[in-house]
Order: structure tokens, then C-alpha cells, then sequence
């Protein structure tokens, strides 16, 4: 669209938001509706959304400068015009550090650039000063432009009216008459107000020990997060959250926060300059990154996703959760809630056939369960990890006569059915790669490490993509199946492409990812009745990226209920209970060899999706009606810990002794209480808990799922009570654990 006719393109966008709930009366507020709005004048963009206000605007330069990101402001109350930092020194002169919106490396710049390229000439020098706008039902559009160059960076602005979410993406075109290459590619940068007194927040790990809380004061230089893994990683994951103050908790405290929804190698850089300003900057991972354009080629960014709040980190969390299970999962605005399921794994192992699944599915379907998942094993020469990978045929001496008999008989018993997959995997010792030793991602005539015994498949090369596919489409087709577990076990190593020329196989880092989804995509298209499971050996492969193709993930391999506690509470500042899955397995666990009761191993597995993985032909009719209690407990609670506000009440990070979280049902009739002792100091009390997100003037009565409350607490109390009172939990010993229930009774 031309500057000229811009001008004329309606300046206002706006749509109605949903009605929500305000945590502190849990009535419903309606939400203001959301806005974008062009001031001709000031040229000054501007969005409202929920509670925020995001304006930036064009400066005499030419540059889009970012002018204020906070709580939203009244519609009169001015925010313009754009004007470059004045000139700090001849070393960093005016424009060179100036807080854009999307930042081509040339000129005087010294802040981090969204792009860097380099032309066959030589040439590395981009400008990219404002060209035009377009506004429209999906979004704010605009255009800069390098006319010497002829490159066009075209800038995507979406926005969610209830949460106030803004989506940031880049499509980064070559008009030129020679190819270009470029060197590294953002999705955006979001520019903080200058400040010396800002700290970050985000999420580290590693295999079995994923979702630590992380906090460091931003300083001058930089902090990187990133994935140089070829896949998103659980070494740090692609969010991060900034306050301003030092003083923030869970209700207190200005808060920027955002996630990348990007599958593959990826960078978030957190920049403090000269100015004390900071730039959040976040996109493909630069390292090893290379991407060819030929005249006429584009290439798109993933999205960089972000938002504000000036109610604490907890709020953060809060408003994430809404957005993912609002607009980001692919059943949104209303995803299903998350069935209870069973998997086979720890029963079995690779030594699963027909009769011994069976036996497990019967035993099953009389605790309550729901969907029942076969995992690895079932195909080819599948008897370890040795062998197998690539081969999608059903192994016949396991199941002689496929899997239909087992299929009928889960369905018989009132369960869906589910399968374990790793499609993007091969071993060595398969029919697949003896066939097509040149699928795997590999430097030729260099070795080839394995991880797990296995190579990853290239899936870049279309004919890969479309074999992974058509093995997928054929299961889903020939057999009654309602859910993949997809798994994803090692990390990328030789990342080469040794098909395409020298300077294309970088290309490898995107298009991979790109026909990852691809598959995702068609494979629902074609078969919707089925639901998808993201799991890496834990929690390695979650972001809104993959999360917008699946319908839950598998956070972490480690199930030992008291680690878990942990690792859900970080996995819950980024990402909804909605999607978390969690297992109750044996005693003692695996991972560390813990003994722990099976009330303790229910109640932290409720907090999420409930899973069981356990020896379930093994335990004794006690155990089983234990199981029944929880699993009919948790049908009742299941929507408001999937689908409400979660409030985390006691953190269990750094191995506290403690841990408490509430979840509230989005129309304040329900909220659901957890709270466990890892380890009883010195004959102390438990902590009194106090509710959140209760309405202060309606009535609540509790009851127990699990545990007691101290003698002399009410039966029936107001939501005032509740959250300034308190409650008193008779928690004494190690791995203790109680689940309490409320429900409105009246006003």
C-alpha cells in the first residue's frame, strides 16, 4: 500500500474483547475493547488492549521508534511525536542508539539490529526507514524500506483485547537484482523505558531436572538466552520477564514478559546500552544461521509474542495462560480439557504385546481412566533402542494381527486410544536407513554422531517430509487411533544438507522447522479427531510454536512427585496447567529412588493434566481404590486447575520445603487448594495459606479431597474470610500432602 493511500485506510482498528474475570472480586469486568489507531499528525501508531497502551511512531529520520509500553492510557493523554536520543558523544551519535522498532545493521547504529544481510557486492549496509501502513482485520501492517538496496521488511502487529498480547513477526523480501544473505533475523525487538533498576527472570535445565526459576539484575551489556540445539531446548526456554524495582513478587510489581513461538534454534538477547535503555531482541538463533534470497525470495520470522502488567509476575503468568488457551492452541478459544490418561511405558517397557496391554487397558478403564496410550515398542524391530526408528509398520509377532484387536478392545472398554511415535528419528539398524542412508542431517564424508542410537532425519528435504507424513497419515488412516504421543530424543548434531549448494544448506534451520509444522498442520487437517502430544525427552521441545500444532506437552521425564512440584511451578510461569501433563508413577521413583505415598504422588500430579504411568497389574485393592478416589475427585476439579487462574501460594523452588498453588474457576464458583510438606523442620506449623481470586462478598464451603484443616475452621466462610484470614492445614511429616476444595454457596 503507497503512503498516499494509507492515509485513507480507516486509522482505527478496533474489536470487542470477551467479558473477564478481575482477581479481586472474580466479577465479571467487561473488557475494554481493543484498538489501533495511526495519528496522522505525530504519525504516531498506537494500540489499546486490555490493560495496556503499546505506541511507537516515526521519527524525523524515517526509523520507527518505540515511545511507551505500560498500563493502558486515557485516549486524549499524548504519547507522540518520535524523536531520537540526543547525541551522547561522537561515539554514539544521534540515531545510533535510538530504541526501534525493527533495526537494519548500517548507518550509526550500535544498538542490537533485528537484521543483518550482505548482498553478492559486498555491501552490508541496510537502512530501513518507514514506507507505509495498511490496517485490517488481522492487524496492523507496515512496510520499511532500503530503496537504495531495494529490500522491504514488512512488520506484523497483532493483539489479543483481553489479555493485551501484542504478536510481533518480520517478512523480509528481496526486490533487488542480486541475491542477498542474511546474517541473522529477529522477529522483533521491544524497547523498555531507561532504567538502572530492572532484573530478568527466566527458565533453565537440563534433561530430568527442567523449569528453574531464574532471577538477574540487567545490567550493562547483555544477557543471551538461547537454543543452539536445532530444536527449542530445555537449557533455557524461549521466555523471559522483566521488572522494574526489585521488589516484585506474585501480586506486586511492573511486569514485561514475552515468548517466542519458534520450534527451532533460537536467541533472546536482553540489551542494556549506554542510555540504560533496554532492548529485548528475539528471533532465529544467529549462531551458525545463514539465509540465502534470491531476487524475488522472502523469508518470514517466527512471532515474538509479549505483554505487560503492573499486578506482578503472578499476573504475568496468569495473562499467558488466558492467551495460550485462548488464541494460540489449535482448539482455541475452548481447547477440550485433558483427559485422564494412561501410558504403558513404566508396565512394559519395550516388551509390550497384545494380551499384556490388554490386561493393563482392563485394569485401566476400572480406575476411572480415560485414554490409554501404548508406548514405545509396537513396530518394526522394536526391542530396545537400538533398532526400529523410521520403520511405521505394526510388529507382527507382538500384535499378529495389527493393532485393531487391542484398538476394539480399549474402545469397548469406554477409552480412546493412543500411540508413542518419534517420527523425525532413525536407527542406523533400520529398514529405513539402510534404504536412505542420506535422509539424516549430515557433513559428507564426516562421522555421524548418535544420540540414543539414533540419527535425526533431515527433515528439510521435501522427500523426507513427505515420507514422515504419508508413515503418519497411513497409521491414522488403517487404525481407530485418537492420540500421538510424539517424541523428539536428541539434540541436532552435523547440521549439513549436502543436497543443496554450499551457501544454501543453512537454510536448514528454518526449513526444517517449517515442514515440522507442515506436518502437524496437514496431519490434523486431515485427521481432527486427533490429538498430539509434544514431548523431547521431557520438557526440550515447548514453545507457542509447537504449541499452536498440539493439543498438550510433556514437561519433564522426571515424575518423582516432589521434583515436580517444582518443575511444574516453572513450567507454569510461562506456559497453562492446560497443557501440562503429569504422571503418577512407582514407588520408589526411578530418577532418585524416593519413596512416596500414592495420596502424595495424586494430589502433585492434579495440578496439571493427570496422567498415570505406574505398575497398575501390581498394586493391591487398597491401592486401587485410592485411585479411584483421586481420579473421581479430579473429573469433578479438572476445569478450573486446566482452565482457571492459577495462583501460586508457596514457591518449592530452591528446594524450599514448601509448596501451594489454587487454581479458580473462571466464573469464581470453584477454587481448588493443593498444598504439600517435602520435609517437616523442627515440629513448625505449616504456613497459613491465603486464597486469592475469591469474590470477598459470596460464601464458600470447603471440603477435603486429601488432609485435614485445623480444628475450629469453618465449614462455610466468605471469600474475605478466606483471603484474609486464612487457613491452618495439618501438614506435619515428610511428603505430606493435602487437597482441599471450595464452592460458592452463595452471596
Amino acid at each position: 500500500m503507497s503512503k498516499a493511500v494509507a492515509v485513507l485506510a480507516l486509522g482505527v482498528w478496533s474489536v470487542c474483547g470477551s467479558l473477564s474475570i478481575d482477581a479481586k472480586s472474580a466479577k465479571p469486568q467487561a473488557q475494554q475493547a481493543a484498538s489501533i489507531h495511526y495519528d496522522e499528525a505525530h504519525r504516531v501508531f498506537r494500540i489499546d488492549a486490555g490493560k495496556i497502551t503499546y505506541a511507537f511512531g516515526v521519527n524525523g529520520d524515517g526509523a520507527l521508534q518505540t515511545l511507551y509500553w505500560g498500563s493502558r492510557l486515557a485516549q486524549d493523554d499524548p504519547v507522540g511525536p518520535a524523536v531520537p536520543p540526543k547525541s551522547w558523544s561522537s561515539f554514539d551519535s544521534i540515531g545510533a542508539n535510538t530504541p526501534q522498532e525493527y533495526a537494519g545493521w548500517g548507518g550509526p547504529i550500535t544498538v542490537m539490529p533485528d537484521l543483518k544481510l550482505h548482498f553478492a557486492d559486498g555491501n552490508r549496509d541496510l537502512i530501513l526507514r518507514y514506507d507505509s501502513y495498511k490496517i485490517d482485520k488481522d492487524g496492523l501492517h507496515i512496510s520499511l524500506r532500503d530503496a537504495k538496496a531495494n529490500v522491504t521488511v514488512g512488520l506484523r502487529y497483532t493483539v489479543d483485547g483481553d489479555t493485551g498480547i501484542v504478536g510481533r513477526s518480520a517478512r523480509i523480501e528481496n526486490h533487488a537484482t542480486q541475491a542477498l544473505t542474511i546474517d541473522s533475523a529477529a522477529a522483533a525487538s521491544w524497547n523498555l523505558p531507561p532504567a538502572t533498576d530492572y532484573s530478568l527472570r527466566y527458565l533453565t535445565g537440563t534433561w530430568a531436572s527442567e523449569w528453574h526459576v531464574r532471577t538477574r539484575q540487567v545490567t550493562p551489556g547483555a544477557t543471551v538466552l538461547e537454543s543452539r540445539r536445532g530444536s527449542t531446548g530445555d537449557e533455557n526456554n524461549p521466555w523471559f520477564a522483566i521488572e522494574r524495582g526489585g521488589a516484585w513478587n506474585e501480586s506486586h510489581g511492573r511486569v514485561w514478559f514475552g515468548a517466542l513461538a519458534w520450534s527451532g534454534s533460537w536467541s533472546i538477547r536482553i540489551d542494556q546500552d549506554v542510555l540504560n535503555q533496554v532492548r529485548v531482541t528475539g528471533g532465529y538463533n544467529p549462531f551458525d544461521f545463514s539465509y540465502r534470497l534470491k531476487p524475488g525470495e522472502a523469508l518470514d520470522t517466527p512471532v515474538f509474542y509479549a505483554g505487560y502488567t503492573d499486578a506482578g509476575i503472578g499476573e504475568a503468568s496468569r495473562l499467558m495462560h488466558q492467551f495460550e488457551t485462548t488464541r494460540v492452541l489449535p482448539q482455541a478459544p475452548r481447547p477440550k480439557l485433558r483427559p485422564v490418561l494412561y501410558n504403558s511405558w513404566e508396565a512394559t517397557e519395550f516388551k509390550v504385546n497384545e494380551p499384556e496391554q490388554e490386561r493393563l487397558a482392563e485394569k485401566a478403564a476400572k480406575l476411572g481412566v480415560e485414554r490409554f496410550v501404548i508406548d514405545d515398542g509396537w513396530f518394526g524391530a522394536r526391542n530396545s533402542d537400538h533398532a526400529g526408528l523410521g520403520d511405521w509398520t505394526v510388529n507382527r509377532e507382538k500384535f499378529p494381527n495389527g493393532l485393531k484387536p487391542l484398538i476394539d478392545k480399549v474402545h469397548g472398554l469406554g477409552m480412546s486410544f493412543g500411540i508413542w511415535v518419534e517420527p523425525e528419528m532413525v536407527n542406523p539398524d533400520s529398514d529405513l536407513y539402510r534404504k536412505h542412508p542420506d535422509w539424516v542431517l549430515n557433513f559428507e564424508g564426516r562421522q555421524r554422531t548418535e544420540g540414543r542410537n539414533q540419527l535425526v532425519l533431515n527433515l528439510a528435504r521435501d522427500d523426507v517430509r513427505d515420507y514422515v507424513f504419508d508413515a503418519l497419515d497411513q497409521l491414522l488412516s488403517k487404525n481407530d487411533i485418537q492420540f500421538l504421543k510424539w517424541d523428539y530424543n536428541r539434540n541436532w548434531t552435523e547440521p549439513g544438507w549436502p543436497q543443496l549448494s554450499p551457501e544454501e544448506q543453512q537454510k536448514v534451520y528454518v526449513v526444517y522447522v517449517q515442514h515440522l509444522y507442515d506436518i502437524l498442520r496437514r496431519l490434523r487437517e486431515r485427521h481432527p479427531g486427533v490429538e498430539i502430544e509434544s514431548c523431547s525427552g521431557g520438557g526440550a521441545r515447548v514453545d507457542l510454536g509447537i504449541m499452536g500444532l498440539t493439543d498438550e506437552v510433556w514437561p519433564s521425564d522426571n515424575t518423582d512427585p516432589s521434583d515436580r512440584l517444582s518443575i511444574q511451578d516453572g513450567f507454569s510461569y510461562a506456559y497453562a496447567p492446560a497443557v501440562m501433563m503429569s504422571w503418577v508413577t512407582g514407588s520408589p521413583n526411578w530418577v532418585n529412588e524416593r519413596q512416596s505415598s500414592l495420596d502424595f504422588r495424586f494430589l502433585s500430579s492434579m495440578q496439571g493434566g493427570l496422567g498415570i504411568g505406574a505398575k497398575i497389574l501390581e498394586w493391591t485393592s487398597a491401592e486401587d481404590a485410592t485411585a479411584q478416589h483421586y481420579i473421581a475427585a479430579y473429573k469433578d476439579i479438572r476445569a478450573t486447575v486446566q482452565q482457571g487462574r492459577l495462583y501460586r501460594l508457596l514457591s518449592p523452588q530452591e528446594r524450599a520445603p514448601y509448596s501451594a498453588t489454587e487454581s479458580v474457576a473462571a466464573d469464581g464458583a470453584q477454587a481448588v487448594l493443593f498444598a504439600f510438606l517435602r520435609q517437616g523442620q523442627e515440629a513448625q506449623a505449616y504456613p497459613t495459606l491465603y486464597l486469592q481470586g475469591l469474590d470477598p462478598n459470596a460464601r464458600y464451603r470447603y471440603r477435603s479431597i486429601h488432609g485435614e484443616a485445623m480444628p475450629g475452621t469453618p465449614a462455610v466462610a466468605s471469600g474475605a474470610y478466606w483471603m484474609s484470614h486464612g487457613i491452618d492445614l495439618k501438614l506435619r511429616s515428610d511428603l505430606d500432602a493435602a487437597g482441599l476444595v471450595f464452592e460458592r454457596v452463595g452471596s
